[in-house]
């Protein structure tokens, strides 16, 4: 069941991008036709554009990717479609992006499990749960398995659709204020999280005070010694220059975070079998350029992060065991999260994991 906040938020959403919108000349025309759920469908012969709002800055691997897919859609539907990009939250919050999309807006974003089980598909939360995956492998037979497709289409019963699934956003490390060499380290550390109970929870239970901010308040706060570390991939990190008021860090790893990008199923379905299946073969081979790239980057950016300055822990396999046995005792809130029976058990089965 959809949390009382994103009612809420939904309530106000579409009237505030809306006017967002028409002031970068995105919004619909008014002779666009709308289906019975309020979402705006293009006209024939109108363009079909797609608005990607995101908190990265476009030179990051992830921005690179979606330059890769504006190009891709642009070439592949003759002219007739195009993807417009937003970095750097300019179109909002996530949270506000798929609020917005539940009201038809033709606007996507990157999302992951934790917030779509906060859009009332709670399974799908297990995804970001600290030290699920072993490596990268197992994510990707994940997102091929039944039960994978189960939670898609329980999603877009909410209104929310999948475009891809498989592109890799990086391996979560965090990045913190004073040293952390061990989990103990951790404890009392107010850590900046996404806003989401998964990944506040997800923190929790390592020790550290977890703090829900969006990506581009996350500066001033180390700044100002209003938290004391955040998480993200390197390329994140880096990309935010976070390791300029927090330059210690330790590659915990602690989330193999795949990620996805979302759009409004209402806005979706308005579109053609051939424009749907543009985007979405589009969106995927835009994800395995993505992944190169990002795969390309993680060396540079640590080596990037080395030369200014930053104390960088590798820590040891005792070490990890150490923070994999504190994750361990997230996975005893199933019924917080309102998890089906046996969750953990059947993720760790559809992705291949021993």
């Amino acid at each position: 069941m959809m949390k009382l906040k994103k009612i809420f938020a939904v309530m106000t959403a579409g009237a505030i991008l809306s006017t967002m919108l028409a002031g970068c000349g995105g919004g619909a025309s008014a002779d666009a036709g709308t289906d019975n759920a309020g979402s705006t469908a293009p006209s024939s012969d109108q363009k079909v554009t797609l608005q990607i709002g995101f908190e990265n800055s476009i030179s990051e691997p992830i921005g690179q990717g979606l330059e890769k897919w504006a190009e891709l859609v642009e070439e592949k539907s003759g002219g007739t479609m195009e993807i417009v990009l937003y970095p750097d939250s300019q179109l909002g919050s996530k949270s506000e992006l798929i609020d917005s999309m539940l009201l038809g807006e033709n606007v996507s974003t990157l999302a992951d499990g934790a917030f779509y089980a906060d859009y009332g598909v709670p399974d799908f939360g297990i995804v970001f749960a600290p030290f699920l995956f072993d490596n990268w492998d197992q994510c990707w037979t994940l997102i091929e398995s039944d039960w994978y497709k189960e939670q898609e289409a329980k999603l877009e019963e909410k209104g929310l659709k999948l475009l891809a699934s498989n592109w890799a956003y990086g391996a979560r490390h965090t990045l913190t204020v004073k040293p952390v060499n061990t989990v103990d380290d951790l404890s009392g550390m107010k850590i900046r999280v996404p806003n989401n109970e998964i990944q506040s929870l997800g923190f929790d239970v390592l020790g550290a005070a977890s703090t829900g901010m969006d990506l581009g308040d996350v500066y001033t706060a180390l700044q100002s010694k209003t938290i004391d570390g955040a998480e993200n991939p390197l390329a994140t990190l880096y990309g935010r220059k976070l390791h300029e008021v927090a330059p210690n860090l330790i590659l915990d790893g602690h989330v193999l975070n795949f990620t996805t990008w979302v759009c409004s199923a209402d806005w979706f379905n308005s579109l053609t079998e051939e424009q749907q299946s543009i985007l979405m073969e589009t969106g995927k081979e835009a994800g395995v350029y993505n992944n190169e790239v990002q795969a390309a980057s993680e060396q540079e950016y640590l080596q990037k992060m080395k030369d200014e300055g930053v104390t960088v822990v590798e820590p040891t396999e005792e070490v990890l065991q150490g923070f994999r046995d504190k994750a361990q005792t997230f996975y005893d809130m199933g019924d917080r999260f309102g998890w089906s029976n046996g969750l953990y058990d059947t993720v760790r089965a559809a992705m291949g994991a021993e």
